[in-house]
Formats: structure tokens, C-alpha cells, sequence
């Protein structure tokens, strides 16, 4: 960790230290800088570098040729189909390290040790991970590579609120394989293959807190680039950037040219060094063995454009053996990257949205979350409503927002708690990014640490007190920060000072490696009651930030009104009076139109709305609130929606949430509530759903109320996922709010009138200990009223049929991540086409293709959850 005690001779950088970084402490950061503790920024001068030339990589001066496949040279050293690959470390160590040499021998610098799944929740009582790295970082050393790289993948478990795992817990398991890989002699860590982007990030803090070595970090991303969880490219790069990994990039899933405009998506966001490990195309069944399908000269010839794009550091996945790392080698020889150094411009994330501010792009801070002068809000947040909060988001998001701000601060509440539970649920309902608002760092910490993405903090201040406690968690935990232009003096009255306030909280700010490309300054609106004069110094004052720093820019747009009448209509001229001076993010409330028309129209005179597509979209045909014809004002509009098309459930339920009030009030009509709880599906809305579904069932039979508004609603979720407008963790909450609907149905009504939709069973393959797929495919069924017969993992073939006949089953679906454990899941299907030839088998998973299912006998090939309850619907209905 590089949170140290202060050096007693280091006074020229006030809060950050010089001295050597010891062991690492786990307590919170806020608690170690309450007692004393100086944070040291963590640089490539405070890690242990093997020698120059890996310095030399990880500054982006120099190539790192990387391994190739560790299982696919298993399976041609004969591991048998379904083996644990890491316990081979103990039980025969001199195949690995054959393995290991003959990477060595064709040219790799690198080798990255037989630890992918060794984590203990996979490992369970075979081995500890203690022995298993120990022994696999001996068996690299023994092969003399230049660096042994230790392998962290994925834990193999969703995290909360998909599944059940928490962030400690995920964190917990990589730090202990990060010490021991440490303590064993690896030069570096390599953590890769993962596609959710809050788990990459418990093990690139596990790694940063409990060693010093340098940290490589990679995601796997699918056809339609995105990862599993809806994570782009650059999504993924800017946010482990900020998180201060030394190098990151893409593995595994595809080839070489399929990967080529993904890494050229994050080299457009980042300046760190990039690392692509490309799997040999797509995989057959050839003889018994799974092939790939693109030879060496050719993934060779392919990942040669990918360096020339800027890739530093290349290597192979799966399919990839010494052929093709020889070939690179060959490529590499003599070449030296291009010096990057490119100025991006400021970004955040959520998991599966990034806002870009760059000059031109404008964006809207929704400041609905906050229980300043909202008693709803209030109350809620006293109740522990979480319902309410995530109806804001959504309502928000649907309005035209693009950051959500989070401030749950309440002096009877636990703040740090609240602010975790919220953000948690919100990110599980709402494609935003996040603005943690609050003026407790240890609640701010509790937040950011737990953010899949890059948030905003909310704020600092020029104070020096604020600097100390805010910028150590903006700097450690990866996050853009709000600068507020006030100090210890209070607010200045001038444009000039303001601006010298934000200029030293921008140096400071870089002194922790923060740079100026992740601040917004807030130059902080005053009310025009009192402080008139002031509002054009505002004005100026944001453009003298933007000129004289470089940086962005956001205001509080509604506090000028306070005190005064015609609130909207005085904020809508500052709102547009300061998009004019140069400001790039408004605080505001999406749900008024005359502040949302001003956003609307000011992007099309910035040109940020290209050919004004989208003001014609929300315009075109609409009428004119501010138009008086016959003396009259035309009718106003309702909801706030950022789409003009959107159906009249959508606006209606949009603004009741805004407002606080219920989604379906007792006295609706029929048609009402059954569209509130169409809204709620779609929007994930579970909190909401019992009380609309029982106001629901007081108009509406309950089995047309599923077959007329659940199943089409959960039907339209599953588009909008194939589309690319949902992902993965939208999927599952409205799956979540299907179900409240379900269980609050089946609570009032017998099983018998219900029906059974049929049954299917569920399992991995024997040899697999990978569940995540098989768990989500599960989740979704049952909330579309399936019965799900889940058997587990590692499961035996015989286990399978014998449920199928124990259960008269006429549907299985199965699961594999590993190529090694494909040819157990080919058995598995000829033994149930043999003995149970009515069964339908629906097969999915990572290292699967439409193509690898036919061939080894699959009756469906699912690529995803979506697909499958589709599958299955098409399949029990016969």
C-alpha cells in the first residue's frame, strides 16, 4: 500500500510523503489519514521493477512479449478433459515448466504461471493457494524466463447486485493470492479475462494495497464490444487508468483482427502502455481435439498492424502455442513503440456508460438524489426506501440526464452505509455514471471504493483541511473530482480569485497524479437576491478556468434564483447565459422541460447534436409551450422525457416518480396500472412492483395481467438487450421486478391456477467449476415462471440423466468456460441423445459458437441468457 507515516524532513510537498512504503494496513484510507498516515501517490518509483528494461516497458519505451495459451499446450501434453489445470503445480510441476521453456525458447520475455483459477472459493479443499502459487511461481522459474508473471482471473462468482458475492469478499480472495504471489518471487501481476468491471477492480486494489509490484490488467470483451457485463473499451481503459494500473489492455474471446478496432478504441483513451492477447481465431472439434482456425503466420501478420497501432505489449490466449509467440518475436525484433502522449479529454463512467466532456459535449447532472428541502426524499432515506432513490435515477435517466449526483446526508442516518446501499442499487437499475455528493470522506470512500468505473467526487475544496481528506481517495480509488473555488476566506466576490483558488487545487491535485483532465470546477453560483453583481463574475469566472487551466466546468444552475419569482424562467437564462460563457456541466433537474429545452437547443448550436437529429426527433410536429396563440399559451408538456416517442406509460410513471408519488395510486384505471407495471419491469423497478401489481390485481385477472403486460414487458427487455440498449445488469433487474410481481400474484392466488410452464435442467459440465452463465440463465428463467432443476457445477454426465428422468425432463441446457472441459459436455449430449432421445439441449458459454455447438450434437446454441429464455419459451410451449 503507499499510505505511509509522514517523513519528519519532507516539507516541501505538504501531504505527500517520501519515504519507502511499508507493509500494507487494510484499514480504510480515511482512517489511516485520521491517524496520522501521509498518502503516498502510487508512480512507477514507488514499485519493485525487475530491472530497466521492464521500467523501460511499463514507461511505454520498449516491447514485452507474453506467453501463449497455458491450457491449450495442457491439452496437447495430454491433461485429461476436465482436470484442474492448477493443481498440476503440485502434482506434476515438470509439465509446466516444459510448458513455461518452451514459451522461453521461441522468445517469450514473459510467462504468466499456471494460477488462473486458483483462488480459494475454486480451489475449495484440493489444495491451498498458498502451495498452488508457490509452486506454480517455482515451476516458471524453473523454465528462466526473463519475468514470471503471476495469473489472477476471475473468482468465478457474480458480485453483488447480480449475485450474492460482495466487493470485500472479492476483494478478500485477490488479496490473498496478490501477497502470496509477492512473497513466491513473481515480477509482476497479470489480472485477466474479466468482464465485470467491479471485480477487476477489487483485484487491481488488492494488488495495489498489498504489493508493490507493477500491475497489468485485462478485460475480454465479445463480438459486439462490450464485455459480459455491458463494459466498452473505453469504459474499460479510462477506467483502470485512473485506478493506476501500469499497463492494460484485451485478452482472450476472439482474434487477433476482431480485437484490432477494440484496442484501438482504448488507445484512443489512454496514454498507458497496452497489452493484446488475442486468442487463434475461433475453436472446432477436430479428431477429438478443439482446433483453432487462424494459423501462426496469420495471427502473427494481424497482431503486427495491432503494435503498429500502439500496442506495446503483445502475447497470445487461447490457441496461441510457441508457433505463433515465435512468429512475434520475429515481429517484434528491433521495433520500439511510438511515444504516446496524447491529451484526452475528461470522462466518467458507470460500468456500461461513458459521458465525455471535451469542449464541444455538454452534460446534464441530475440533482434529484439529494434530501436538501425533499421531505420525500428524506423520509425515504429514514425508512431505508431505496425504492424511492432508485425511482429518481430512472426517472432522471429517462429525462435526459447524464450523471446522476448521489447525496444521502442525513444527521440521524449512517451516511457511509446508506451512500454504499444506494449507489449499489442505483448502478444495478441505471445506466449512469455517478457524482458522489457528500462532505464525509469516509463516506465518500465507502462509495468510490465499491464504484464499478470512474465517478465523480463531489467535492474539494481550495481549504487545505478539504485537499488533505478528499484528494488521497480521488487519487487511489480513480476518480474525477468537483473543485469548489472557495477556501478558508469563505467565497471570493472577483472572477480573479476564483480563479486562483481552482489554479492551486489543480496543482495540488497533480502532485497526487491527478490531472486536470479529471477535474470539473465549480465556480459556484451565488443568488442574484443578494449578490446581483456577482453573476457576471460567475460567468467570467468559468471562462477564465477553461482558458487559463484547461479544465471543465460545472455550476449549480438553480441556486441564482433562490429568493426571487419565475424560478425556471430565471435559471433557464443563467443555464443558457453560462453554456454560452463555456460551461460544460449543468447541476440541474432533468424533469423541467425550459431547462431541458435549453440543453436541447444549445446542443445544436455547439454542433454537439449532429444535423440536429435529436432536436428534430423531440421537436418535430411537438407544440410550443412558449407560443401564445388567441392570447393563450399552447398546452404545456408533461414528463421530461428525453424522447419525444416515448409511450405515454413511460411519461406518465417518469413523472410520478419525480414528483414522489406513487407509480400506481389505488383509484387507477385498469389500463393505468397495467402500464405503470409494464414501466417498472422495464425499468427494474422492484421496490415498486408489489403494491402496483396488487393495485393491478383489483382491476385485472391475474393470469391476463402476467400474459398481457409481465411476459410482453419482460419480452421487451430481452429487445432492447439484443439491441445493445440493455445490458446485462438491466436485464436482471427487471427480471428482479417480474419476479416481486410474480410473488405478490402466487401470494393471493393457488399454484394450480397458475399453470406449469414446464421445466428445464440446468448444470456445468463435469470437469467445469464455472457457474456465472449457468446462474444468470437460471435467475431469468425462474422469473419468467420456469421451473429451474439447477444441478451444480463439475456435474457427472449420468448426475444429468438420471434428473431428466427422475423429473421427465424434455429440456437440459449446459455450460462450459474452459475448451478443456468441451469434450465432457460432448459426452454429456451423446449420452442423452442415446438414452433420453426426446430431451432438447440448449448449450452456452464462453468458448462456444454456433458452429463448435452443432458439432458436437447440441439441439441450441445460446449466447446468451436472453437468448435462452427465448429458446425455451419456443421449445415448452410445443
Amino acid at each position: 500500500m503507499t499510505v505511509t507515516p509522514a517523513a519528519p524532513a519532507t516539507p516541501a510537498s505538504p501531504g505527500i510523503s517520501t519515504t519507502p512504503a511499508p507493509s500494507a494496513s487494510l484499514a480504510p484510507l480515511t482512517e489511516r489519514l485520521a491517524a496520522g498516515e501521509t498518502y503516498r501517490p502510487r508512480t512507477l518509483d514507488t514499485l519493485r521493477i525487475a530491472d530497466k528494461d521492464l521500467r523501460l516497458v511499463l514507461e511505454g519505451r520498449r516491447h514485452l512479449l507474453f506467453d501463449g495459451g497455458m491450457g491449450t499446450m495442457l491439452q496437447a501434453a495430454g491433461m485429461a478433459a476436465g482436470e484442474v489445470p492448477e493443481l498440476l503445480n503440485l502434482m506434476n510441476p515438470e509439465v509446466i515448466t516444459r510448458v513455461h521453456a518452451a514459451y522461453v525458447e521461441a522468445g517469450s520475455e514473459v510467462v504468466t504461471t499456471n494460477t488462473f483459477g486458483a483462488n480459494a472459493l475454486k480451489l475449495g479443499d484440493a489444495a491451498s493457494v498458498e502451495d498452488v502459487f508457490t509452486a506454480a511461481v517455482q515451476a516458471a522459474r524453473a523454465a528462466h524466463p526473463r519475468y514470471v508473471a503471476a495469473d489472477i482471473g476471475p473468482i468465478g462468482a457474480l458480485l453483488r447486485p447480480l449475485g450474492t458475492l460482495s466487493f470485500d469478499e472479492a476483494y478478500a480472495l485477490f488479496a490473498q493470492q496478490a501477497r502470496v504471489a509477492e512473497q513466491a518471487g513473481a515480477d509482476l501481476i497479470v489480472i485477466e479475462t474479466m468482464t465485470d468491471l467491479l471485480e477487476v477492480k477489487a483485484a487491481v486494489l488488492a494488488a495495489k494495497e498489498c504489493t508493490n509490484l507493477p500491475i497489468i490488467a485485462t478485460m475480454t470483451f465479445e463480438a459486439d464490444g462490450r464485455t459480459f457485463l455491458g463494459t466498452s473499451p473505453e469504459i474499460a481503459a479510462a477506467s483502470l487508468d485512473a485506478l493506476g494500473v501500469d499497463a492494460l489492455g484485451i485478452n482472450c474471446s476472439l482474434g487477433p483482427k476482431e480485437i484490432r478496432p477494440f484496442a484501438q478504441r482504448m488507445l484512443a483513451v489512454t496514454n498507458k502502455p497496452l497489452i493484446v492477447q488475442a486468442n487463434a481465431g475461433l475453436p472446432r472439434v477436430e479428431n477429438g481435439q478443439t482446433v483453432y482456425d487462424i494459423t501462426p503466420e496469420d495471427y502473427a501478420e494481424a497482431v503486427g498492424d495491432i503494435i503498429a497501432d500502439g500496442a506495446g505489449i503483445v502475447g497470445g490466449c487461447c490457441g496461441t502455442t510457441p508457433a505463433y509467440i515465435r512468429l512475434l518475436a520475429q515481429k517484434l525484433g528491433g521495433h520500439k513503440p511510438e511515444p504516446r502522449s496524447a491529451t484526452h479529454p475528461f470522462t466518467c463512467t458507470s460500468a456500461q456508460k461513458l459521458t465525455t466532456l471535451d469542449g464541444r459535449r455538454i452534460a446534464v447532472i441530475g440533482e434529484r438524489i439529494n434530501p436538501t428541502g425533499k421531505k420525500k426524499l428524506q423520509a425515504a432515506l429514514r425508512a431505508g426506501d431505496l425504492a424511492y432513490i432508485v425511482g429518481q435515477g430512472i426517472s432522471q435517466q429517462e429525462q435526459g440526464a447524464d450523471v446522476l449526483d448521489v447525496n444521502v446526508g442525513l444527521p440521524e442516518i449512517d451516511e457511509p452505509a446508506m451512500m454504499v446501499r444506494a449507489c449499489e442499487e442505483l448502478q444495478g437499475s441505471t445506466l449512469l455514471p455517478l457524482q458522489i455528493d457528500s462532505t464525509s470522506p469516509v463516506a465518500i470512500e465507502a462509495a468510490v471504493r465499491r464504484y464499478p468505473g470512474k465517478p465523480i467526487i463531489n467535492s474539494v475544496n481550495g481549504k487545505r483541511e478539504s485537499m488533505d481528506a478528499v484528494l488521497p481517495i480521488a487519487a487511489h480509488y480513480g476518480c474525477d473530482i468537483v473543485a469548489l473555488t472557495l477556501d478558508e476566506a469563505g467565497i471570493p466576490a472577483t472572477a480573479e480569485a476564483r480563479l486562483q483558488i481552482a489554479e492551486r487545487i489543480v496543482k495540488e491535485a497533480a502532485r497526487y497524479g491527478i490531472g486536470r483532465e479529471r477535474i470539473l470546477v465549480d465556480c459556484l453560483v451565488m443568488t442574484a437576491s443578494t449578490n446581483q453583481h456577482q453573476v457576471l463574475d460567475i460567468l467570467r469566472a468559468v471562462e477564465l478556468c477553461r482558458e487559463h487551466l484547461g479544465v471543465r466546468t460545472s455550476l449549480g444552475v438553480s441556486n441564482v434564483s433562490f429568493g426571487l419569482p419565475a424560478r425556471e424562467l430565471l435559471n433557464a437564462t443563467f443555464l443558457a447565459a453560462a453554456l454560452g460563457a463555456g460551461l460544460d456541466a449543468a447541476i440541474m433537474n432533468p424533469g423541467s422541460d425550459r431547462y431541458m429545452d435549453v440543453v436541447r437547443s444549445f446542443r445544436v448550436l455547439n454542433s454537439e447534436d449532429e444535423g440536429s437529429a435529436a432536436f428534430i426527433e423531440r421537436y418535430a410536429g411537438a407544440p410550443d409551450p412558449y407560443k401564445v396563440a388567441d392570447g393563450h399559451a399552447e398546452a404545456p408538456r408533461t414528463g421530461g422525457s428525453a424522447n419525444a416517442m416515448a409511450e405515454p406509460a413511460t411519461m406518465n410513471a417518469a413523472a410520478a416518480s419525480t414528483t414522489g408519488g406513487s407509480a400506481a395510486e389505488p383509484g387507477a384505471s385498469s389500463a393505468d396500472a397495467n402500464d405503470t407495471i409494464r414501466h417498472l419491469i422495464i425499468t427494474g423497478r422492484k421496490g415498486d412492483m408489489p403494491a402496483a401489481t396488487r393495485t393491478a390485481l383489483q382491476k385485472c385477472d391475474p393470469m391476463k395481467l402476467i400474459n398481457e403486460c409481465f411476459i410482453p414487458a419482460l419480452d421487451e427487455v430481452g429487445d432492447r438487450f439484443d439491441r445493445g440498449a440493455f445490458f446485462l445488469p438491466q436485464l436482471m433487474a427487471s427480471a428482479e421486478a417480474a419476479r416481486a410481481g410474480f410473488d405478490t400474484i402466487r401470494a393471493v392466488m393457488p399454484a394450480s391456477e397458475l399453470g406449469d410452464k414446464g421445466g428445464i435442467a440446468l448444470a456445468t459440465v463435469k470437469g467445469d467449476i464455472h457457474d456465472i452463465g449457468k446462474n444468470i440463465v437460471r435467475m431469468l428463467l425462474e422469473n419468467y415462471g420456469y421451473v429451474v432443476f439447477d444441478l451444480g457445477r463439475d456435474v457427472d454426465p449420468h448426475a444429468i440423466l438420471d434428473a431428466v428422468r427422475e423429473r421427465d425432463l424434455k429440456l437440459v441446457g449446459l455450460s462450459a468456460l474452459m475448451t478443456t472441459t468441451v469434450a465432457n459436455m460432448e459426452e454429456t449430449i451423446k449420452l442423452l441423445h442415446r438414452e433420453a432421445p426426446e430431451v432438447k439441449i440448449i448449450v452456452g458459454g464462453a468458448v462456444l459458437t454456433p458452429e463448435y455447438a452443432e458439432q458436437i450434437g447440441a439441439d441450441f446454441y445460446a449466447k446468451d441468457a436472453a437468448a435462452t429464455a427465448r429458446i425455451v419459451e419456443d421449445v415448452l410451449k410445443e
